[in-house]
Formats: structure tokens, C-alpha cells, sequence
């Protein structure tokens, strides 16, 4: 009801005003302020104060996004004779997505087949990608038979250390040129000559370097280390000879232990027994009676 009222009363200073503007020119002047307060004191619509109550005022979003560097970890195991083919498989799979996916890095396999056998698989992987290939290499693992014993996914905060080095590569850009612009001018003795161009060749080593750490830690950021073990276990029997050798191979170890002991007593006992055989012999010749008078 407010809002219909204020329009009305607002309407009518205004017809005043112009009816006055020819009469009076200072009345129409104060009419215009009149009509302009009563436009200005008019209050909020209630569905705009409410509706700008309902939304809270929300902070800016950073812009920034932390640069991860993601390390992939699966741990397989399986038979012996089954490792080497799995191994294959994932590295072809890790070739088919295309170098600028993902790359064997290193490739490991040691033991024998009738006993543990490890292997290692090492792979560069976009870090965009790294999931779905992992997903890949579980569904190789499980169709050869493989189970899964471990899969861990670490990550290292870089932002603090790109941005260190972003700025340290800017100073010393900034650094070097102040150095060659003296240099260019030649202005100063012979020694401060001589200082900037080693000085200069000490930036550049320096700007070297920055990138050098700058690209290393992009590539960590763009491409995930994965890594996969394989390995068997505990290894089981697999006939009725296994058993027998595994128990005569205990005895041969046995008696090994028993032979050492004994060549061990036997080089103690020897010298032991020979000087107490000497001083029971050296006792028996002097407590022999001495022979009468004929």
C-alpha cells in the first residue's frame, strides 16, 4: 500500500512543478529537489532486502591450483611362470597409449621359476591419464589370475617450490642483463670490467640451473610415476618328490652342523689329551721305585 502512495504523491509534485516552471522559476528548481528526495527516500522492494538476505556474501575463489606430483604404487601376486607374461602385457599396454601418455621407464625380473620370483614394471604416465591406466593394468592383472596385495597413491606439494624457483629465475634474468648493460657501455675500470663478465658467467650458470630444476619438477607435476611389483609369495610343492628333497636337504644341513662340531671338538681334545697323556706318563716315571742294592 506504501508503494502506490509514494508514486501518487511523487506524481503530483511533478505535475506541480511543470505547471509552475513558467510562473516561478525558483519553485520549479525546489519542486525538482522535492520530487528527486521523494524518488531517493523510496524504500527497497521487499523481495529484493529478502532475496539479499537469503545470499550470502561468498569469499573469491583462489585462483591457484596446488601442483601435485603423484606416485602410483600396485603390488601383484601370482604364479612364477605367469609373472614374465603379465610383465610383457603391461608394458605393451603402457606402448599402445602413445609416448605422450605414458612410457616404460624400467623393467626388472629376478628369482627362478620353482622358487620366489620378483619382478618391476616402472612407467611415466600423464597425470591426467594416471587413474585410467591404472584401472587398465587391474584389468590385465585379474585376467591372468593376479592377486592384488597393495595399491598406495602418495603426492608432493611442488607450488612453494616452483614458485621459488620462478622468482629466483626472474631475479637473476633481471641480474644479468643489468650486468650485460655494463658491460655493453663499458663503463668503469678494467677490473670492474673483468668482475661483470665473471659475474655474468656466474648468472648464467646460475639461470641454468633454475630451469634446469624448473623443467624437472613441471615434467614430476605433468607426469606421474607408477610403479608395479610382482611377485609370488611362499612357494608351494608341486609334487611328491618336493617334500623329500626339502626334508633331506634339512638333514643334509643337519648333519653338516654335527661334522663341524665334531672337527671342532676334535681339534680341542687332541692337544688337550696329549699333554694330559705327557704329564701322566712324566708322573709314572718318577714315582716308579728306585731299584735295590744287588
Amino acid at each position: 500500500m506504501r508503494k502506490p502512495l509514494i508514486l501518487a504523491a511523487t506524481a503530483t509534485l511533478a505535475l506541480a512543478a511543470c505547471s509552475r516552471a513558467d510562473s516561478d522559476p525558483a519553485a520549479s528548481e525546489a519542486a525538482d529537489i522535492a520530487v528527486n528526495e521523494a524518488i531517493v527516500a523510496q524504500p527497497a522492494p521487499a523481495d529484493a532486502a529478502q532475496a539479499s538476505e537469503a545470499l550470502p556474501k561468498l569469499d573469491s575463489i583462489p585462483v591457484n591450483l596446488p601442483q601435485l606430483a603423484y606416485v602410483y604404487d600396485f603390488r601383484w601376486r601370482m604364479a612364477a611362470d605367469a609373472i614374465g607374461g603379465l610383465q610383457r602385457r603391461h608394458a605393451t599396454l603402457c606402448e599402445q597409449q602413445g609416448p605422450g601418455v605414458c612410457q616404460v621407464i624400467g623393467m626388472t625380473k629376478t628369482g627362478e621359476l620353482e622358487g620366489e620370483v620378483a619382478g618391476q614394471l616402472e612407467m611415466a604416465v600423464a597425470t591426467r591419464q594416471a587413474r585410467a591406466f591404472g584401472a587398465l593394468l587391474e584389468d590385465e592383472a585379474l585376467d591372468a589370475g593376479a592377486e592384488q596385495v597393495a595399491a598406495e597413491i602418495a603426492s608432493e606439494e611442488l607450488s612453494k617450490q616452483l614458485v621459488d624457483t620462478e622468482a629466483r629465475l626472474e631475479a637473476r634474468t633481471e641480474l644479468r642483463d643489468r650486468l650485460k648493460e655494463v658491460l655493453r657501455t663499458r663503463k668503469g675500470s678494467v677490473e670492474d670490467l673483468i668482475e661483470a663478465e665473471r659475474s655474468v658467467a656466474a648468472v648464467n650458470e646460475e639461470i641454468d640451473q633454475a630451469r634446469s630444476w624448473l623443467k624437472e619438477m613441471e615434467g614430476r607435476v605433468a607426469y606421474s610415476r607408477v610403479t608395479v611389483h610382482y611377485e609370488t609369495g611362499t612357494p608351494v610343492a608341486r609334487d611328491f618328490l618336493g617334500p623329500v628333497s626339502g626334508a633331506l636337504g634339512s638333514l643334509g644341513t643337519i648333519f653338516g652342523w654335527i661334522v663341524a662340531l665334531l672337527i671342532l671338538a676334535g681339534a680341542v681334545a687332541l692337544p688337550a689329551g696329549g699333554v694330559w697323556w705327557a704329564n701322566r706318563a712324566i708322573r709314572r716315571r718318577f714315582a716308579a721305585p728306585a731299584p735295590g742294592p744287588q
